[in-house]
Formats: C-alpha cells, structure tokens, sequence
C-alpha cells in the first residue's frame, strides 16, 4: 500500500512533466510563428512600390500590401499562386513561401499596364 508521501510525489512529478510538455509545446508554436519575414509592398498611382522586393529563401514572408490609391487594385500572381483584392486606401496580409531561389511575377489586375511587379528570393 503506497503511503500518502509517495502517491503525492507520484502526482507531482506526472503534473511537473506535463506542464514540462504543455510549455515546451507553446515556446515551439511561438518560435515558428515568430520566424515568418515581414516585407511591405505599397500601390500608389497605380504602381507597386518597390516593384521588386527582395526576400530571403526559404522563408515564410508576411507581405504586408499597402494600397494608397483611391481605387481598388487585385493582388495577383500565378507563380506564387497568390489572389487578393485590396480596397482603396486598405491594407491586406498575404502569406507566401517559403520559396526556392528565383523570381515571381505579381500584377495588379485592375491596372495590369502599370502594375507590375516580382519578389525575388535569394
């Protein structure tokens, strides 16, 4: 028959590895989340700027864009199989990557004859 002494240390060192687990689990899910890449990307007068934006490879990027024009203007691009509408003077996340080394095109569907633009990932 275990004493009272030895069912508590029993318990206390099953709690002790799982709060071990439960902590080591959250740091891994903060540390992942932590290593995507912020990058910008802003539309004015129907133009991206920069209109080649440099990434790292490999790397999952949060590309921030930006439109500071009046009108709407669609986030497209085929290579990195990215669609999104962007209000007027709105702003949107895209998550893209992590990509090989390499360059890929993005218009801006609305005003494909000015808005162009590529990430290159190096």
């Amino acid at each position: 028959m275990q004493t009272f002494h030895t069912r508590m240390k029993s318990t206390s060192g099953k709690a002790l590895s799982q709060l071990i687990l439960a902590t080591g689990l959250c740091m891994t899910a903060a540390a992942s989340g932590a290593a995507d890449l912020d990058a910008l990307l802003v539309i004015k007068n129907h133009r991206f700027e920069p209109a080649e934006l440099k990434v790292a490879a490999n790397q999952r990027v949060r590309l921030t864009v930006h439109n500071q024009d009046a009108t709407p203007e669609e986030f497209e691009s085929h290579d990195l199989n990215r669609e999104k509408v962007i209000p007027g003077g709105g702003k949107a996340v895209i998550f893209i990557g992590p990509l090989k080394p390499g360059r890929y095109a993005f218009v801006g569907e609305f005003n494909e004859a000015t808005a162009k633009g590529a990430v290159i990932a190096e």
